[in-house]
């Protein structure tokens, strides 16, 4: 590793380094609109910030546009950038994640000395992040992966912040994040979450529910609009009402205001006019296979995924488009009935997101133990409760369930939960069975209820598949009035024997 201080090659930004050498205490790589907004959050809050990005006119358009705004550091090169930082420097990757993220690394990784902080804020997977963490580990550094949400208001306003990596790193890191992120009643949404991967495996956690918790809220207007033949600024009454209460959150905030939205050419709800093709970025999938991967049935989330793929899969959708039959459908909701009906999606709705919420705490604990993590459930609870895509109020219920019962086995068995979910189960299924009759698809509400009832069933069918399982492959199975593993020889005399 060179020592970039004593570097005297010429730049366009070296003429003043002797004055501003080391003289920062943050510095971000990228300029994109989020590395922007994070270096002016910096900024905002008293920092000196050194910025960089890979094209210098970028550079020194932010500077244009903010320069006056807060104290920065310019450079050029990564040798330049890296030699503003005060020691240990701490250096934030605001770049596309991938193959963009592992050359600017490898860029600081040469540059950088012993001790040294290297910390990725984009959307990484998590197992890459493992990767990363080793090898930077290796050359004597440090890597942080560090899951940012919030989006580009967050950024600049307020995120919550999920760094995961060294616990010595958080020493001189955590400050510097804990005050640019958003707070709730005074306590920063941002902590150590753990070791090498673990803030970016929450950060995909968490847009995992975030995948399952804007398709149940788009399954709730759907059915509002095509089951009880409401306008969608109608709906938009609805969701406002029920921000009031215990679905308060940002996504039901915003869903008010995007079906209120009128298109200024056509004079028609925007809603209307927007392609009906979801599209998506990685980390659902993820959180999906990793779930996969763990044995955690992340139902609610898996459908989301899925049905944001059969969203956008066209050209199936236009061929099977009055081709399929769809049997016989119910009437639609009447309007004496409308009012009752809204209560029941309401409520469906509700329940969907705790199981939503459950499951994702669910792989947040798996994922914990399978790499030995040793997460605290309740801090994911408080970091997301400001800031983040998926904040809401029943936050704080999550926080308090897992406070009383760190072991807790699932989000639903918290006795909070178990009275909210009795109050809710009979609106659940018969807003299930609306949709149902009606042709219209749920998939979420249809998942979560199916995940609850699973979870409350005696027995399951998959006693039968097992024996199944045994017929064709001698996989074995266990009974439940004897220990040991049996196998029926089913193409013999049928007897059974101990495997």
């Amino acid at each position: 590793m060179t020592n970039p201080a004593e570097d005297s090659s010429p730049s366009s930004t070296r003429t003043d380094l002797p004055s501003r050498a080391g003289s920062a205490q943050i510095g971000v790589i990228g300029l994109a609109v989020m590395g922007s907004n994070i270096a002016r959050n910096f900024a905002n809050h008293g920092h000196t910030v050194a910025v960089f990005n890979r094209t210098f006119a970028k550079t020194e358009h932010f500077m244009d546009a903010f320069g006056d705004s807060g104290s920065f550091v310019p450079s050029e090169t990564i040798e330049d950038f890296v030699a503003s930082l005060e020691r240990p420097r701490r250096a934030l990757i605001m770049v596309q994640a991938g193959k963009a993220t592992d050359a600017v690394i490898d860029q600081l990784v040469d540059a950088m000395d012993e001790g040294d902080i290297i910390i990725d804020g984009g959307n990484a997977l998590y197992t890459d992040t493992i990767r990363r963490e080793a090898a930077v580990r290796a050359k004597g550094l440090h890597f942080v992966g560090a899951g940012i949400s919030g989006g580009e208001e967050g950024a600049l306003n307020g995120p919550s912040i999920m760094p995961g990596g060294p616990a010595e790193s958080y020493e001189s890191l955590g400050p510097l994040l804990e005050s640019i992120s958003a707070k709730v009643d005074g306590t920063p949404c941002c902590t150590h979450i753990g070791p090498n991967g673990a803030g970016h495996f929450v950060k995909m956690v968490h847009n995992g529910i975030e995948y399952a918790d804007m398709q149940v809220i788009g399954e709730a207007y759907h059915l509002l609009r095509y089951s009880a033949g409401m306008s969608p600024a109608e709906i938009a009454e609805v969701f406002r009402e029920w921000n009031q209460g215990d679905l308060n959150s940002y996504l039901v905030e915003i869903t008010a205001e995007v079906l209120a939205q009128v298109d200024a050419e056509t004079g028609k709800p925007l809603v209307d006019l927007i392609v009906d093709a979801a599209g998506q970025k990685g980390t659902g999938r993820w959180t999906v296979k990793a779930a996969l991967d763990l044995g955690i049935p992340t139902t609610g989330i898996g459908e989301a995924v899925f049905a944001r793929a059969l969203s956008s899969s066209l050209g199936l959708r236009s061929a099977a488009q009055g081709k399929l039959p769809s049997g016989d459908v119910s009437p639609a909701i009447s309007e004496a009935d409308r009012e009752t009906f809204i209560e029941d999606v309401r409520r469906a709705l509700y329940a969907s997101k705790m199981v939503a919420y459950a499951q994702g705490f669910d792989e947040i604990q798996a994922g914990s133990k399978e790499y030995d993590w040793n997460l605290d459930p309740k801090d994911m609870a408080t970091i997301w409760r400001g800031g983040c895509i998926i904040r809401a109020k029943f936050l704080n219920r999550i926080v308090d369930a897992y406070q009383n019962s760190p072991e807790l086995e699932s989000l639903l068995l918290d006795p909070y939960f178990l009275g909210e979910l009795d109050g809710l189960i009979g609106s659940w299924r018969r807003v299930v069975v609306a949709a149902t009759q009606q042709g219209l698809p749920a998939p979420v509400f249809a998942s979560s209820l199916s995940y609850y009832d699973s979870l409350r069933a005696e027995r399951l069918p998959a006693a039968l598949v097992q024996g199944q399982r045994d017929y064709f492959g001698a996989h074995t199975y266990g009974r439940i009035d004897k220990e040991g593993a049996f196998h029926t020889l089913w193409s013999g005399d049928r007897s059974e024997v101990e495997a």
